[in-house]
């Protein structure tokens, strides 16, 4: 009769010829040098029985038989790893055993009903069959369905032509059980491509040949000539057909299943999970005191630091609470900061927990650590609920310090982002840090606890929270307005309702009350910046010329930065300026200091990035707020990757100057604040209050305070792949940074100068691996590329005249980029082939230029300093 599915004849034996090849390799690289191995051997196959009511139904017994295994490219006879073992050598007897056992499949309609094999079987070996099994899965008319063979539940399409039929399965559709996790920041994250197809070629209604082809593709995102290509191919051929064994009688499946070998068993066609242990690894100690040199405090600049913050990180993911406390316990105090990063950014219930039962907030003489744990939490790649639940519980207990305090509350902020990022604005542990931040920042009396809230807020983003922030930035003063507005600063102008562009023009033209300077900038900077009208910006043209001094240079420095650098508000400001030409001279032609800039650092195929730098002064040439933003962009993400803000207030007074119109009652204030990673930090203070201050000159020695130091897990991307041939694979990408940053602001009072320096150290290592695991084999390639660099930002003032002069200068000092990619192939008796392929370049230094302006004023500073530049502090 006529069947829908492929169909063997009575009494036959199909005798195939089979293999199965994995290849690991770089993704534009050809298949000739890869890493990888191939498992062939004959395929025996033969009908054991068809339904009597229905051709269509068919039980088949499959045999693998001859099973050799060998490297997929020649290799000469030193560099192969099974030169002179024989199959039962390199698989083991019980393996080899258990791939020779025969499997049946139940085929209805070319779909596998069901497969049939034996229990307590390696999970290895059965995978295999299962691999060979979904080839004999087919349908001989074109169209698209939902199957389940060895990669799970899938989308298949199929193509049939005569006797050719093509099967494309959409991989990234399959339902089945894997572990992984992907890194917050996509700029950061891995691409992921991934395609398999299978062609058969029929005659006389049964299989003649198959060739399946399955490729798996990982791209670094911000850099996408790095990367890592797994592909996975099976090939069955038909060599002769003989005469075979008759069939079983019998009306039901499971009557000729007994008769057959009632050891059989039916078994999803999915694959199971394998594990792999590990035979030779040290322990958690060992591994720490392997690299425990490369964490010293004054190394954290380093490449190596980077590299060994990642293969600790490893390590900690196999660890148990108890193995990570006994480190934690047994180390200094020099060194225990690094142990917290690197344990805190594992991110295992684990690790959280040894965190958690270490550290004792109640105790103010472990606030470094504290501090370092809440941190590398803010900066999670792949935060759950239960660490924001956890925070959540300690922030409602007792803790000694206030400063860890305020930490706790601005690092929960960015876990409720992170966290609502992903869709988990709705979980009860989320709603409940969002109810808790909200409702206490409502009641709060102190101006010290309103501050930690708005931080807090800062980090969220929360669109309920902007009503809170409005009230805040219009009616507050000083620091708190300040602090609301660039919160609102932060959020995607899409959030920026009418309500709150209403509020920022109230603000930056003074209808309602006087405002400061730092607060009217912001708030022109948020109009500016989401998609303002016309008239809003011919209101904020025609202000300027009525301005205080500085912020009237400030004002017209930053339309200028929006025409130069294109942004996107940059066509209407072009449009009112030609319309106003009549009242431009003398507008524009105004004296002072202050500026804003923005130009690119790099300017890639895949990620740009680009750094903005601007600077407010008061009219007697004091600093009030200095600001550097480093930004990196893809064409579908934004990463804020740094911001260094130096804010400084009521100072006038050292140098017996007026201050501004509003301004007079200002206390002295001078600190920095930092974003990193898109996280807000918990501001710094340098001074606070006159007599701080003078305390602090007096006994100047300009000592940069540290602002940052530590590791961070910034790439963080682990998936498996069970490969359709039977094997299990994955890939693995850590990137590591350790970062070293520092500001201070130094005074000479004899030269009339101030000086504020911003250093930034930063190594990068990112490791990858992407590897095939079968249990007598590894093969696989990693990926590591290191870069050690450092920005530093120096501004120069001299208030002797009037407009003072001002030198910024930005420099990025030369920097080593290494890359290296080793492909292996190893036997887990040690046995290992390697191939190593390195590239090592320095990369030029930069100093940016910022504008022209600027390079004028530096030749003025530095050529008045020469004469007397030995007498500085």
């Amino acid at each position: 009769g006529h069947t829908t599915g492929p169909s063997l004849n009575n009494d036959k034996l199909y005798k195939f010829a089979y293999s199965a090849e994995v290849y690991v390799d770089r993704v534009k690289a050809s298949l000739q040098k890869s890493a990888g191995y191939r498992i062939s051997s004959g395929v025996d196959v033969n009908l054991l029985w068809r339904n009597p009511d229905n051709d269509d139904d068919q039980l088949i017994k499959i045999t693998i038989k001859d099973v050799q295994v060998e490297n997929v490219n020649e290799r000469p006879a030193a560099k192969n790893i099974f030169k002179g073992k024989s199959t039962e050598k390199i698989l083991g007897k019980e393996y080899l055993e258990a791939l020779q056992r025969p499997i049946v499949l139940e085929l209805a309609r070319g779909k596998v009903k069901t497969f049939y094999s034996y229990q307590n079987e390696p999970a290895f070996t059965q995978n295999i069959k299962r691999g060979l099994a979904s080839l004999f899965q087919l349908q001989l008319h074109s169209g698209s369905t939902r199957e389940v063979d060895i990669s799970g539940k899938c989308n298949t399409t199929y193509h049939v032509r005569q006797d050719q039929v093509t099967k494309i399965k959409d991989l990234d559709s399959c339902e089945i059980a894997k572990e992984g996790f992907t890194s917050h920041n996509p700029i950061l994250d891995i691409g992921k491509k991934v395609t398999s197809a299978t062609v058969y070629v029929l005659e006389d209604s049964f299989i003649k040949s198959v060739k399946a082809e399955e490729n798996y593709v990982f791209l670094l995102n911000f850099r996408r000539k790095t990367g890592a290509k797994i592909v996975s191919k099976q090939k069955l051929e038909l060599k002769s057909v003989q005469a075979g064994p008759g069939l079983i009688a019998g009306k039901q499946v499971a009557g000729v299943i007994k008769t057959l070998d009632s050891s059989y068993v039916a078994m999803p066609l999915e694959a199971e999970p394998v594990k792999s242990k590990c035979k030779k690894c040290p322990s958690l100690s060992e591994h720490w005191k392997s690299i425990r040199e490369h964490m010293h405090p004054e190394k954290l600049s380093k490449a190596e630091a980077a590299k060994s913050f990642l293969s600790f990180i490893k390590s900690i993911r196999k660890a148990t609470k108890e193995e990570i406390l006994q480190v934690i316990r047994s180390e200094n105090k020099e060194l225990l900061p690094q142990v917290v990063d690197a344990v805190t950014s594992a991110q295992t219930p684990e690790s959280l927990e040894a965190m958690l039962e270490f550290l004792d907030f109640k105790d103010a003489s472990t606030f470094v650590l504290q501090e370092r744990f809440l941190y590398a939490c803010g900066f999670a790649s792949h935060p759950n609920e239960m660490l924001l639940k956890s925070l959540t519980d300690k922030f409602k207990g007792d803790i000694a310090n206030e400063e860890i305090r305020e930490t706790l509350v601005i690092v929960m902020g960015a876990l409720i982002r992170k966290l609502c990022d992903r869709g988990g604005c709705k979980l009860p542990f989320v709603v409940e840090a969002k109810r808790l931040i909200l409702n206490r920042l409502e009641k709060a009396k102190k101006d010290d606890n309103v501050k930690m809230y708005l931080l807090a807020l800062k980090n969220a983003l929360l669109p309920e929270a902007i009503p809170l922030l409005l009230k805040y930035a219009e009616s507050e003063e000083g620091h708190i307005s300040s602090l609301a507005a660039t919160a609102i600063q932060r959020y995607d102008p899409s959030f920026l309702t009418k309500e709150v562009k209403e509020t920022m023009n109230r603000i930056y033209h003074q209808n309602r009350k006087v405002h400061e300077k730092t607060v009217r900038t912001t708030a022109a900077a948020i109009i500016l910046n989401s998609n303002p009208s016309y008239m809003e910006v011919k209101n904020i043209l025609l202000s300027i010329g009525e301005l205080p001094m500085e912020m009237n240079k400030y004002m017209l420095s930053m339309i200028q930065d929006i025409i130069h650098f294109e942004m996107p508000s940059s066509k209407i400001v072009r449009k009112v300026l030609k319309d106003m030409r009549a009242h431009n001279y003398d507008r524009f032609s105004k004296k002072g200091s202050s500026s804003a800039y923005s130009g690119y650092i790099t300017r890639g195929p895949d990620v740009s990035s680009t750094y903005s730098l601007d600077i407010l002064y008061s009219g007697s040439g004091i600093l009030r707020r200095s600001n550097l933003n480093i930004h990196i962009f893809d064409r579908n993400a934004e990463l804020h990757a740094i911001q260094v803000v130096i804010e400084a207030q009521g100072l006038e007074s050292i140098i017996a100057a007026t201050p501004d119109e509003g301004e007079e009652n200002l206390d002295s204030f001078a600190g920095m604040s930092a974003i990193l990673f898109d996280v807000q930090l918990r501001p710094v203070t340098f001074f606070q209050g006159y007599g701080d201050l003078m305390s602090k000159m007096l006994s100047a020695t300009g000592d940069p305070m540290n602002v940052v130091k530590g590791l961070i897990l910034l790439t963080d991307y682990s998936q498996e792949i069970q490969l359709q041939a039977g094997p299990m694979a994955s890939a693995e990408f850590l990137g590591g940074l350790a970062i070293d940053i520092s500001g201070g602001m130094e005074f000479s009072l004899w030269y009339r100068e101030s000086k504020t320096n911003v250093k930034n150290r930063v190594a990068v290592f990112l490791a990858g691996n992407t590897e095939v695991d079968s249990f007598f084999v590894k093969t696989g390639m990693e990926t590591t590329l290191e870069v050690e660099t450092a920005l530093d930002f120096i501004s120069t003032v001299q208030f002797s005249q009037y407009p003072f002069l001002v030198c910024m200068q930005m420099d990025r000092i030369e920097s080593p980029f290494r890359s290296h990619v080793t492909k292996y192939e190893s036997l887990p008796s040690g046995r290992r082939y390697t191939a190593r392929k390195g590239k090592a370049v320095m990369l030029a230094g930069n100093e940016y230029p910022l504008h022209q302006e600027n390079s004028n004023m530096c030749r003025r500073v530095f050529g008045a300093k020469s004469d007397s530049s030995s007498g500085w502090f």
